[in-house]
Protein backbone atom coordinates (compact mmCIF):
# COMPACT_ATOMS: atom_id res chain seq x y z
CA UNK A 1 0.00 0.00 0.00
CA UNK A 2 1.40 3.54 -0.74
CA UNK A 3 2.28 6.16 2.13
CA UNK A 4 -1.02 8.13 3.09
CA UNK A 5 -1.02 11.03 4.91
CA UNK A 6 -4.13 12.41 7.23
CA UNK A 7 -4.40 15.50 8.69
CA UNK A 8 -5.66 16.48 12.01
CA UNK A 9 -6.85 20.16 11.85
CA UNK A 10 -7.02 22.34 14.86
CA UNK A 11 -9.03 25.19 13.10
CA UNK A 12 -9.33 26.78 16.49
CA UNK A 13 -5.78 27.47 17.11
CA UNK A 14 -5.02 27.43 13.24
CA UNK A 15 -2.49 24.27 13.15
CA UNK A 16 -2.38 20.69 11.57
CA UNK A 17 -1.31 17.36 13.18
CA UNK A 18 -0.61 14.89 10.58
CA UNK A 19 -0.71 10.78 11.04
CA UNK A 20 1.35 9.07 7.98
CA UNK A 21 1.03 5.33 7.76
CA UNK A 22 1.75 2.56 5.01
CA UNK A 23 -1.41 0.25 5.96
CA UNK A 24 0.38 -1.29 8.96
CA UNK A 25 2.06 1.18 11.01
CA UNK A 26 1.81 5.29 11.83
CA UNK A 27 3.63 7.95 12.16
CA UNK A 28 2.28 10.71 14.15
CA UNK A 29 3.50 14.71 13.66
CA UNK A 30 2.83 17.43 15.92
CA UNK A 31 -0.19 16.04 18.02
CA UNK A 32 -2.13 18.29 20.27
CA UNK A 33 -2.61 17.53 23.84
CA UNK A 34 -6.15 15.60 23.22
CA UNK A 35 -4.76 13.01 21.31
CA UNK A 36 -7.98 10.65 21.97
CA UNK A 37 -8.58 12.27 17.66
CA UNK A 38 -5.15 10.32 17.38
CA UNK A 39 -6.02 6.96 18.76
CA UNK A 40 -9.87 6.98 16.55
CA UNK A 41 -7.91 7.73 13.85
CA UNK A 42 -5.35 5.33 13.73
CA UNK A 43 -8.36 3.00 15.41
CA UNK A 44 -10.57 3.52 11.71
CA UNK A 45 -7.67 2.92 9.71
CA UNK A 46 -6.36 0.09 11.33
CA UNK A 47 -2.81 1.13 11.65
CA UNK A 48 -0.24 1.07 14.98
CA UNK A 49 1.45 4.04 16.11
CA UNK A 50 5.13 3.32 16.02
CA UNK A 51 6.65 7.28 15.95
CA UNK A 52 5.80 10.20 17.21
CA UNK A 53 7.86 13.23 16.07
CA UNK A 54 7.50 16.66 17.42
CA UNK A 55 9.44 19.49 14.73
CA UNK A 56 10.40 21.72 17.35
CA UNK A 57 8.97 22.92 21.24
CA UNK A 58 5.62 24.43 20.38
CA UNK A 59 4.36 27.76 21.78
CA UNK A 60 1.42 28.08 20.78
CA UNK A 61 -0.21 24.50 22.50
CA UNK A 62 0.53 22.16 24.83
CA UNK A 63 1.62 18.77 23.16
CA UNK A 64 0.23 15.83 23.42
CA UNK A 65 3.10 14.02 22.07
CA UNK A 66 4.80 12.88 25.41
CA UNK A 67 1.24 10.97 25.98
CA UNK A 68 0.79 9.61 22.87
CA UNK A 69 3.76 7.91 23.07
CA UNK A 70 3.20 6.50 26.09
CA UNK A 71 -0.17 4.97 25.63
CA UNK A 72 1.13 3.32 22.34
CA UNK A 73 4.88 2.35 23.23
CA UNK A 74 5.76 4.68 20.11
CA UNK A 75 9.31 6.28 19.91
CA UNK A 76 9.06 9.85 20.56
CA UNK A 77 11.21 11.99 18.18
CA UNK A 78 12.59 15.00 19.70
CA UNK A 79 15.44 17.38 19.14
CA UNK A 80 18.91 16.21 20.72
CA UNK A 81 19.65 19.85 21.59
CA UNK A 82 16.45 20.61 22.94
CA UNK A 83 16.79 20.21 26.94
CA UNK A 84 13.55 18.29 28.27
CA UNK A 85 12.66 16.91 30.88
CA UNK A 86 11.82 13.13 30.13
CA UNK A 87 12.67 10.46 28.00
CA UNK A 88 12.50 10.38 24.75
CA UNK A 89 14.62 9.29 21.23
CA UNK A 90 17.01 12.53 20.57
CA UNK A 91 17.53 12.88 16.51
CA UNK A 92 19.71 15.33 14.85
CA UNK A 93 20.16 17.23 10.98
CA UNK A 94 21.22 13.85 8.83
CA UNK A 95 19.92 11.03 11.00
CA UNK A 96 17.60 8.41 9.41
CA UNK A 97 14.88 6.83 11.10
CA UNK A 98 13.65 2.94 10.07
CA UNK A 99 9.86 3.04 10.11
CA UNK A 100 9.11 -0.14 7.87
CA UNK A 101 9.80 -1.49 4.77
CA UNK A 102 8.13 0.83 3.25
CA UNK A 103 8.62 4.38 5.16
CA UNK A 104 11.50 6.33 6.78
CA UNK A 105 11.77 9.21 8.00
CA UNK A 106 15.17 11.88 7.09
CA UNK A 107 15.64 14.23 9.74
CA UNK A 108 16.82 17.72 8.77
CA UNK A 109 17.78 20.68 10.57
CA UNK A 110 15.96 23.46 9.64
CA UNK A 111 16.63 26.62 12.37
CA UNK A 112 14.61 29.77 12.31
CA UNK A 113 11.02 28.88 14.44
CA UNK A 114 13.11 28.32 17.05
CA UNK A 115 16.57 27.49 17.37
CA UNK A 116 16.55 23.96 17.16
CA UNK A 117 13.84 23.35 14.66
CA UNK A 118 13.73 20.10 12.94
CA UNK A 119 12.05 18.91 9.65
CA UNK A 120 10.94 15.37 8.31
CA UNK A 121 11.27 14.36 4.91
CA UNK A 122 9.02 11.06 4.38
CA UNK A 123 10.59 8.49 1.81
CA UNK A 124 8.40 5.60 0.63
CA UNK A 125 9.98 2.85 -0.93
CA UNK A 126 9.29 2.38 -4.40
CA UNK A 127 10.38 -0.59 -6.80
CA UNK A 128 13.45 2.31 -7.90
CA UNK A 129 14.34 2.58 -4.35
CA UNK A 130 13.27 5.08 -1.98
CA UNK A 131 11.18 8.10 -3.07
CA UNK A 132 10.75 11.63 -1.32
CA UNK A 133 6.68 11.63 -0.41
CA UNK A 134 6.87 15.00 0.77
CA UNK A 135 8.12 16.67 3.80
CA UNK A 136 7.00 17.72 7.19
CA UNK A 137 7.96 21.32 7.95
CA UNK A 138 6.38 22.70 10.88
CA UNK A 139 6.95 26.20 11.83
CA UNK A 140 9.50 26.31 8.86
CA UNK A 141 8.44 26.53 5.33
CA UNK A 142 4.58 27.02 5.20
CA UNK A 143 2.30 27.66 2.35
CA UNK A 144 3.20 31.04 1.16
CA UNK A 145 4.90 31.78 3.96
CA UNK A 146 7.34 30.79 7.04
CA UNK A 147 7.08 30.24 10.65
CA UNK A 148 7.83 34.35 12.86
CA UNK A 149 11.25 33.86 14.30
CA UNK A 150 10.41 36.64 17.30
CA UNK A 151 8.61 34.01 19.57
CA UNK A 152 11.73 33.63 21.23
CA UNK A 153 12.70 37.28 21.80
CA UNK A 154 12.80 40.22 19.60
CA UNK A 155 16.74 39.39 20.63
CA UNK A 156 16.88 36.48 18.25
CA UNK A 157 14.41 37.88 15.53
CA UNK A 158 16.43 38.96 13.20
CA UNK A 159 18.98 36.20 13.86
CA UNK A 160 16.43 33.21 13.33
CA UNK A 161 14.57 35.02 10.40
CA UNK A 162 18.48 35.05 8.54
CA UNK A 163 18.26 31.25 9.26
CA UNK A 164 14.21 30.50 8.73
CA UNK A 165 15.64 32.12 4.81
CA UNK A 166 18.72 29.24 4.72
CA UNK A 167 16.33 26.92 5.93
CA UNK A 168 13.78 27.22 3.38
CA UNK A 169 15.94 27.08 0.90
CA UNK A 170 17.89 23.88 1.95
CA UNK A 171 14.28 22.21 1.59
CA UNK A 172 13.88 23.19 -1.92
CA UNK A 173 17.33 22.31 -2.64
CA UNK A 174 17.04 19.08 -1.35
CA UNK A 175 13.61 17.91 -2.40
CA UNK A 176 11.97 17.60 -5.83
CA UNK A 177 9.61 20.11 -6.88
CA UNK A 178 6.43 17.51 -6.38
CA UNK A 179 7.21 16.41 -3.31
CA UNK A 180 4.46 17.43 -0.43
CA UNK A 181 4.58 19.84 2.05
CA UNK A 182 3.20 19.79 5.12
CA UNK A 183 3.36 22.23 7.66
CA UNK A 184 1.98 22.57 11.29
CA UNK A 185 1.43 26.62 11.30
CA UNK A 186 -0.47 29.07 8.61
CA UNK A 187 -4.19 28.13 9.48
CA UNK A 188 -4.92 30.64 11.64
CA UNK A 189 -2.05 30.32 14.35
CA UNK A 190 -0.44 33.40 16.03
CA UNK A 191 3.05 31.48 15.20
CA UNK A 192 2.74 32.02 11.26
CA UNK A 193 4.35 35.27 9.98
CA UNK A 194 1.26 35.59 7.88
CA UNK A 195 -1.36 33.01 6.91
CA UNK A 196 -1.66 30.26 4.43
CA UNK A 197 -2.41 31.15 0.84
CA UNK A 198 -3.34 27.55 -0.47
CA UNK A 199 -5.16 24.68 1.94
CA UNK A 200 -2.19 22.27 0.03
CA UNK A 201 1.10 22.95 -1.63
CA UNK A 202 4.21 21.23 -2.91
CA UNK A 203 7.99 22.28 -3.02
CA UNK A 204 7.43 23.59 -6.60
CA UNK A 205 4.36 25.68 -6.19
CA UNK A 206 6.61 27.39 -3.00
CA UNK A 207 9.65 28.36 -5.33
CA UNK A 208 7.07 30.04 -7.51
CA UNK A 209 5.07 31.65 -4.48
CA UNK A 210 6.84 32.04 -1.44
CA UNK A 211 8.70 34.99 -0.96
CA UNK A 212 11.12 33.25 1.43
CA UNK A 213 11.91 31.51 -2.12
CA UNK A 214 11.78 34.60 -4.03
CA UNK A 215 13.89 37.19 -2.05
CA UNK A 216 17.35 37.54 -1.01
CA UNK A 217 18.00 37.18 2.07
CA UNK A 218 18.30 40.37 3.40
CA UNK A 219 15.09 41.32 1.89
CA UNK A 220 12.90 38.85 3.66
CA UNK A 221 14.38 39.67 6.48
CA UNK A 222 13.54 43.02 6.68
CA UNK A 223 10.18 42.16 5.29
CA UNK A 224 9.02 39.57 7.81
CA UNK A 225 10.01 41.60 10.32
CA UNK A 226 8.36 44.50 9.47
CA UNK A 227 5.40 42.52 9.39
CA UNK A 228 4.64 40.85 12.92
CA UNK A 229 2.25 41.73 14.86
CA UNK A 230 1.40 40.69 18.56
CA UNK A 231 0.95 37.38 19.62
CA UNK A 232 -0.38 35.58 22.57
CA UNK A 233 0.17 35.81 26.07
CA UNK A 234 0.22 32.71 26.91
CA UNK A 235 2.40 31.47 24.53
CA UNK A 236 4.72 32.44 27.49
CA UNK A 237 3.35 29.43 29.45
CA UNK A 238 3.11 26.97 26.25
CA UNK A 239 7.23 26.08 25.81
CA UNK A 240 7.93 25.47 29.33
CA UNK A 241 5.26 23.33 29.90
CA UNK A 242 6.60 21.21 26.75
CA UNK A 243 9.82 21.28 27.89
CA UNK A 244 9.26 19.91 31.80
CA UNK A 245 6.07 17.70 29.93
CA UNK A 246 2.75 17.77 30.01
CA UNK A 247 0.33 15.87 32.17
CA UNK A 248 -2.18 13.96 30.52
CA UNK A 249 -5.44 15.70 30.10
CA UNK A 250 -8.61 15.37 32.39
CA UNK A 251 -11.52 16.01 29.99
CA UNK A 252 -13.82 15.19 32.93
CA UNK A 253 -17.27 17.48 33.43
CA UNK A 254 -16.25 19.75 36.34
CA UNK A 255 -18.68 21.07 38.67
CA UNK A 256 -22.07 22.88 38.47
CA UNK A 257 -22.57 25.97 39.47
CA UNK A 258 -25.97 27.72 40.38
CA UNK A 259 -27.19 30.74 40.29
CA UNK A 260 -25.84 32.18 43.80
CA UNK A 261 -22.17 30.49 42.63
CA UNK A 262 -22.17 32.71 39.61
CA UNK A 263 -22.76 35.86 41.30
CA UNK A 264 -20.24 34.75 43.89
CA UNK A 265 -17.93 34.17 41.08
CA UNK A 266 -18.80 37.45 39.08
CA UNK A 267 -18.46 39.37 42.32
CA UNK A 268 -14.71 38.06 42.38
CA UNK A 269 -13.74 39.29 39.75
CA UNK A 270 -13.09 36.07 38.33
CA UNK A 271 -13.95 35.31 34.83
CA UNK A 272 -17.37 33.55 33.71
CA UNK A 273 -17.50 33.09 30.26
CA UNK A 274 -20.37 32.96 27.64
CA UNK A 275 -20.21 30.33 25.23
CA UNK A 276 -23.40 31.05 23.31
CA UNK A 277 -23.28 32.97 19.55
CA UNK A 278 -22.54 36.67 19.75
CA UNK A 279 -26.53 37.15 19.25
CA UNK A 280 -27.88 35.27 21.73
CA UNK A 281 -25.36 36.77 23.99
CA UNK A 282 -26.39 40.75 22.98
CA UNK A 283 -29.71 39.51 23.27
CA UNK A 284 -29.71 38.05 26.85
CA UNK A 285 -26.96 37.81 29.07
CA UNK A 286 -26.01 37.47 32.81
CA UNK A 287 -24.53 40.92 34.07
CA UNK A 288 -20.52 40.46 34.49
CA UNK A 289 -20.09 37.55 32.22
CA UNK A 290 -17.92 38.10 28.96
CA UNK A 291 -18.88 37.53 25.37
CA UNK A 292 -16.41 34.33 23.71
CA UNK A 293 -18.50 32.48 21.54
CA UNK A 294 -17.77 28.85 20.61
CA UNK A 295 -18.15 29.31 17.41
CA UNK A 296 -14.50 31.41 16.84
CA UNK A 297 -11.44 31.34 18.39
CA UNK A 298 -12.64 31.50 21.99
CA UNK A 299 -9.61 29.74 23.65
CA UNK A 300 -6.75 32.08 21.75
CA UNK A 301 -8.87 35.34 23.05
CA UNK A 302 -9.18 33.74 26.13
CA UNK A 303 -6.00 32.79 27.38
CA UNK A 304 -4.82 35.80 26.00
CA UNK A 305 -7.24 37.84 27.90
CA UNK A 306 -7.19 36.74 31.05
CA UNK A 307 -4.37 36.99 33.92
CA UNK A 308 -3.20 33.53 33.87
CA UNK A 309 -4.16 31.37 36.63
CA UNK A 310 -7.72 33.32 36.98
CA UNK A 311 -10.63 30.55 37.48
CA UNK A 312 -12.85 30.14 34.68
CA UNK A 313 -16.51 29.55 34.68
CA UNK A 314 -18.33 28.35 31.46
CA UNK A 315 -21.60 29.13 30.45
CA UNK A 316 -23.44 27.52 27.38
CA UNK A 317 -26.94 25.85 26.32
CA UNK A 318 -25.69 22.50 26.64
CA UNK A 319 -23.32 20.01 28.43
CA UNK A 320 -21.65 19.42 24.76
CA UNK A 321 -20.64 22.66 23.76
CA UNK A 322 -19.26 23.22 27.94
CA UNK A 323 -17.16 19.68 26.83
CA UNK A 324 -15.93 21.28 23.76
CA UNK A 325 -15.06 24.42 25.34
CA UNK A 326 -12.92 22.21 28.16
CA UNK A 327 -11.12 20.63 25.15
CA UNK A 328 -10.52 23.72 23.32
CA UNK A 329 -9.09 25.38 26.87
CA UNK A 330 -6.63 22.22 27.68
CA UNK A 331 -5.03 22.67 24.48
CA UNK A 332 -3.17 25.73 25.55
CA UNK A 333 -2.76 24.51 28.89
CA UNK A 334 -6.05 25.60 31.08
CA UNK A 335 -6.49 22.28 32.72
CA UNK A 336 -10.22 22.41 34.61
CA UNK A 337 -12.26 25.53 34.63
CA UNK A 338 -14.03 25.83 38.01
CA UNK A 339 -17.45 25.28 37.78
CA UNK A 340 -19.76 25.61 34.61
CA UNK A 341 -23.42 26.27 33.86
CA UNK A 342 -25.94 25.34 31.48
CA UNK A 343 -29.77 25.77 30.03
CA UNK A 344 -29.76 29.51 29.45
CA UNK A 345 -29.92 33.10 31.11
CA UNK A 346 -32.83 32.61 33.25
CA UNK A 347 -31.40 29.50 35.24
CA UNK A 348 -28.07 31.03 35.92
CA UNK A 349 -29.62 33.75 37.91
CA UNK A 350 -32.52 34.33 40.32
CA UNK A 351 -32.13 37.98 40.60
CA UNK A 352 -34.10 39.97 36.89
CA UNK A 353 -31.79 43.38 37.28
CA UNK A 354 -28.72 40.63 36.91
CA UNK A 355 -30.01 40.06 32.99
CA UNK A 356 -28.45 42.69 30.20
CA UNK A 357 -28.83 43.36 26.23
CA UNK A 358 -26.06 44.61 24.77
CA UNK A 359 -27.56 46.48 21.49
CA UNK A 360 -26.24 45.26 17.94
CA UNK A 361 -26.00 47.66 14.78
CA UNK A 362 -24.34 47.23 11.58
CA UNK A 363 -21.99 49.54 9.72
CA UNK A 364 -25.17 52.05 7.55
CA UNK A 365 -26.56 52.28 11.16
CA UNK A 366 -22.98 53.57 12.09
CA UNK A 367 -22.74 55.97 8.88
CA UNK A 368 -26.29 56.76 9.79
CA UNK A 369 -25.42 57.83 13.54
CA UNK A 370 -22.45 59.66 12.64
CA UNK A 371 -24.72 62.21 10.02
CA UNK A 372 -27.46 62.41 13.10
CA UNK A 373 -29.32 59.90 12.12
CA UNK A 374 -29.22 57.05 14.79
CA UNK A 375 -31.66 54.30 14.09
CA UNK A 376 -34.47 54.28 16.62
CA UNK A 377 -32.96 52.34 19.65
CA UNK A 378 -29.64 53.21 19.41
CA UNK A 379 -27.34 55.80 21.01
CA UNK A 380 -25.40 58.16 19.02
CA UNK A 381 -21.56 57.54 19.23
CA UNK A 382 -19.71 59.54 21.20
CA UNK A 383 -16.41 57.18 20.51
CA UNK A 384 -16.00 54.66 17.57
CA UNK A 385 -13.50 51.95 19.09
CA UNK A 386 -11.57 49.59 16.84
CA UNK A 387 -10.33 46.42 18.25
CA UNK A 388 -8.52 44.86 15.49
CA UNK A 389 -4.67 44.08 15.44
CA UNK A 390 -2.35 46.48 14.58
CA UNK A 391 -1.55 45.22 11.15
CA UNK A 392 -5.28 45.09 10.54
CA UNK A 393 -5.95 48.52 11.64
CA UNK A 394 -2.52 49.87 9.06
CA UNK A 395 -3.78 48.66 6.29
CA UNK A 396 -7.17 51.09 6.83
CA UNK A 397 -9.80 52.14 9.17
CA UNK A 398 -12.65 54.27 9.79
CA UNK A 399 -11.90 58.10 10.43
CA UNK A 400 -11.45 59.63 13.80
CA UNK A 401 -11.42 56.23 15.60
CA UNK A 402 -9.83 55.03 18.37
CA UNK A 403 -7.47 51.96 18.12
CA UNK A 404 -7.05 49.45 21.11
CA UNK A 405 -6.59 45.90 20.38
CA UNK A 406 -8.47 43.44 21.88
CA UNK A 407 -5.80 41.80 24.25
CA UNK A 408 -4.86 45.38 25.61
CA UNK A 409 -8.51 46.20 26.22
CA UNK A 410 -8.78 45.21 29.93
CA UNK A 411 -5.82 47.21 30.71
CA UNK A 412 -6.76 50.20 28.41
CA UNK A 413 -10.99 50.88 29.82
CA UNK A 414 -9.49 53.63 31.19
CA UNK A 415 -8.15 55.65 28.23
CA UNK A 416 -11.28 55.44 26.51
CA UNK A 417 -12.70 58.93 26.12
CA UNK A 418 -16.00 59.15 27.52
CA UNK A 419 -19.68 58.54 26.58
CA UNK A 420 -21.07 55.61 24.30
CA UNK A 421 -18.75 53.46 22.75
CA UNK A 422 -19.75 51.62 19.13
CA UNK A 423 -16.95 49.13 18.49
CA UNK A 424 -16.54 47.18 15.94
CA UNK A 425 -13.64 44.78 14.73
CA UNK A 426 -13.04 42.18 11.74
CA UNK A 427 -16.97 40.24 11.83
CA UNK A 428 -18.53 41.15 14.85
CA UNK A 429 -16.74 38.67 17.76
CA UNK A 430 -14.19 40.55 18.77
CA UNK A 431 -16.26 43.57 19.15
CA UNK A 432 -18.66 41.28 21.43
CA UNK A 433 -15.69 40.18 23.01
CA UNK A 434 -14.59 43.96 23.61
CA UNK A 435 -18.42 45.47 24.01
CA UNK A 436 -19.08 43.03 27.09
CA UNK A 437 -15.62 44.17 28.60
CA UNK A 438 -16.92 47.73 28.39
CA UNK A 439 -19.85 46.97 30.05
CA UNK A 440 -18.21 45.35 32.58
CA UNK A 441 -17.08 48.51 33.44
CA UNK A 442 -19.91 50.62 33.43
CA UNK A 443 -19.81 52.03 29.81
CA UNK A 444 -22.50 52.31 27.42
CA UNK A 445 -21.57 50.34 24.25
CA UNK A 446 -22.83 48.93 20.81
CA UNK A 447 -21.78 46.16 19.10
CA UNK A 448 -21.07 46.63 15.44
CA UNK A 449 -21.94 42.80 13.62
CA UNK A 450 -20.82 43.54 10.71
CA UNK A 451 -18.04 42.59 7.92
CA UNK A 452 -14.97 45.76 7.99
CA UNK A 453 -14.98 45.39 4.53
CA UNK A 454 -18.37 46.54 4.18
CA UNK A 455 -17.76 49.91 6.25
CA UNK A 456 -16.79 52.00 3.25
CA UNK A 457 -19.36 51.25 0.74
CA UNK A 458 -21.68 52.08 3.79
CA UNK A 459 -20.76 55.38 3.83
CA UNK A 460 -18.78 55.50 7.01
CA UNK A 461 -15.33 57.71 6.14
CA UNK A 462 -12.43 55.77 5.91
CA UNK A 463 -8.65 56.74 6.69
CA UNK A 464 -6.02 54.70 4.64
CA UNK A 465 -2.19 54.11 6.02
CA UNK A 466 -0.32 56.68 3.70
Amino acid sequence: MAVEVSVIATSSLGDRSYLASDGQVAIVVDPQRDIDRVLYLAGVKGVRITHVVETHVHNDYVSGGLELARVTGARYLVAAADEVGFERTPVSDGDQVAVSDGMRLRVIGTPGHTFHHLSYVLDEATDGGWQPAGVFTGGSLLFGTTGRTDLLGEQHAHDLAHRQHASARRLADLLPDGAQVWPTHGFGSFCSASQADAPDSTIGREKAKNPVLRLAADQFVTETLADLDAYPAYYAHMGVANTAGPAPVDLTPVSRADAAELRERIAAGQWVVDLRHRKAYAASHLAGTVSLGLDGPMSTWLGWLIDWGTPITLLADTPEQVADAQRELVRIGIDRPAAHATGGVEQWTDEPGQVRELPMADFPALAAAQAGNAPAGLPAPDVVLDVRMTNEWKAGHIAGAVHVPLPDLPTRLTDLPPGTVWVHCGSGYRATAAASLLANAGRRAVVINDKFDQAETAGVAMAHQA
